[in-house]
């Protein structure tokens, strides 16, 4: 087929999704008939003026509704629905940004991802469990309306380093660290609020800054992380009210911000009035000795971490350090927007830490991502990437010609999820990486480790010829 362009004039939201509503529309109208092959991605993203990646996330998205099938090196075909009518999906299936998909596609090796590994958490959580259900059985049945000292005292104690401790009374027990993140912004800012994001972050957090009705604002960075002199300059034209920083382990980069950095950051936030928030939830993997920025200006910084990284993503066991006078506050902000912590959650995180258990399966998960970290190193020899020894994440350069959301729909169709760039630009940029994130922590064994990165290093040596008119 090679006469079908598509009209994204018409319709609303991003042009991906745009395509791929036409491209359906078009099916059902019987425009595009059953075992019609699609144009290429390359051919069309040149035809109608996108990029191919715009075509590859729209390819895939029809894809994911069974409205085509492919083949490799053979192209994107329209399923014959005959017998039975198309299986329309919600609209908007991604209305509020990313490049994944809501469920993750079963069957694959899963290397976007960078949950704790799985070390034997189950036996120690099946016992704290079962002591915390005698303890507490009133509890257990009830809402949380209390906020015990205990919790508190183990968010100090996990989030403390580097010399510096947080109070216990200004820490805030979370459903993780995503919702400190939603707690903070809902508390201290207000609808039309800038809040700043480096041009490549944690982009749930930007994406739910937009749904909550602030507008997020790009920072622009070198070598990974933020400089002072673009934070200024972004402070005077655009007056952030906020500004996300990771500092330790920046995601996706793996890179940590100099200390001078965080000094003059800090600096500048005080002239300009900016609160911080300090994403330490990789930090706590790394147990990197540098200063925090909570010590340095703890009257403006929300310090956070977590231990979905370290020790087990399904706690979602998470605290944030406040400044003294903001902690009731963020503490009623985060009930708000979450529903409240439940017990059992919070009760349980707290005991790992203050048991000293976290700290021991914390010990475990280091070691085995190092071991991992280095199969990446072996597997991956003479390629570029940005990685460190207990990092459960590597930022791979792609080898020309591969573009990053093309690379990502090819190592789909060999077995193994990625995340491309995309997934990590907070907005609009004409920044270009050409790189993706390869999560090493999920698979269950280094054996599966090295086996989706032979994968992976197979496909970067491949001529991506045959992969562009296939999602």
């Amino acid at each position: 087929m090679t006469n079908w362009l598509p009209d994204l004039e018409q319709g609303k939201g991003p042009l991906y999704l745009r395509l791929a509503e036409r491209i359906e529309t078009d099916i059902a109208e019987g425009i595009l008939a059953p075992g019609t092959k699609l144009p290429p991605q390359r051919n069309l993203a040149f035809d109608i003026g996108v990029t191919i990646g715009t075509v590859g996330r729209a390819y895939n998205l029809i894809r994911e509704r069974g409205l085509v099938s492919g083949e490799v090196g053979r192209g994107t075909y329209v399923t014959d629905h005959k017998g039975g009518s198309l299986v329309q999906a919600p609209p908007h299936t991604e209305p509020f940004g990313g490049t994944r998909g809501p469920v993750a596609t079963p069957g694959k090796i899963r290397m976007d991802s960078t949950a704790a590994i799985e070390v034997g958490q189950s036996d120690v959580m099946e016992r704290l469990l079962a002591e915390i259900t005698r303890q507490f059985p009133r509890e257990m049945s009830s809402y949380s309306r209390t906020l015990p000292a205990s919790w508190q005292e183990a968010g100090s104690k996990w989030l403390s380093g580097a010399g510096w401790t947080p109070e216990p009374a200004s820490v805030v027990p979370t459903l993780g660290a995503h919702s400190a993140i939603l707690a903070v912004i809902a508390a201290i800012t207000v609808p039309g609020d800038r809040v700043a994001f480096e041009d490549l972050t944690y982009c749930s957090a930007a994406r739910s800054v937009n749904l909550m009705g602030r507008r997020s604002i790009i920072l622009h960075t070198e070598n990974g992380s933020a400089t002072p002199d673009d934070f200024e300059r972004l402070c005077a034209q655009q007056h952030p009210k906020l500004v996300f920083l990771m500092p330790s382990l920046h995601n996706p980069t793996a890179t940590t911000m100099p200390e001078e950095h965080r000094r003059a950051i800090v600096e500048i936030a005080r002239r300009y009035n900016v609160w911080i928030i300090e994403d330490e939830i990789y930090g706590s993997v790394m147990g990197h000795d540098h200063i925090k920025i909570a010590d340095l200006a703890p009257e403006r910084t929300f310090h956070i971490g977590g231990l979905s990284k370290s020790v087990a993503a399904g706690v979602r066991g998470g605290w944030v350090a406040c400044p003294p006078h903001l902690a009731a506050r963020v503490h009623t902000a985060h009930k708000m927007v979450t529903g409240g912590m439940p017990f059992i959650m919070a009760e349980l995180g707290a005991q790992l830490v203050n048991s000293g258990e976290a700290d021991a399966i914390r010990a475990k998960v280091r070691i085995e991502i190092a071991a991992r970290e280095a199969i990446a190193r072996s597997v991956f020899s003479g390629m570029e990437f940005s990685s460190q020894p207990l990092s459960p994440f590597l930022w791979m350069k792609l080898p020309d010609p591969w573009l990053s959301g093309t690379f990502k729909s090819a190592a789909l169709n060999e077995g193994v999820l990625v995340d491309d760039e995309d997934e990590f630009k907070p907005g609009r940029t004409e920044k270009v990486f050409h790189r993706v994130r390869l999560g090493l922590t999920v698979p269950n064994t280094g054996d599966e480790v090295a086996q989706g990165f032979s994968i992976l290093r197979r496909l970067m040596e491949t001529d991506n010829a045959s992969y562009d008119s296939y999602s």
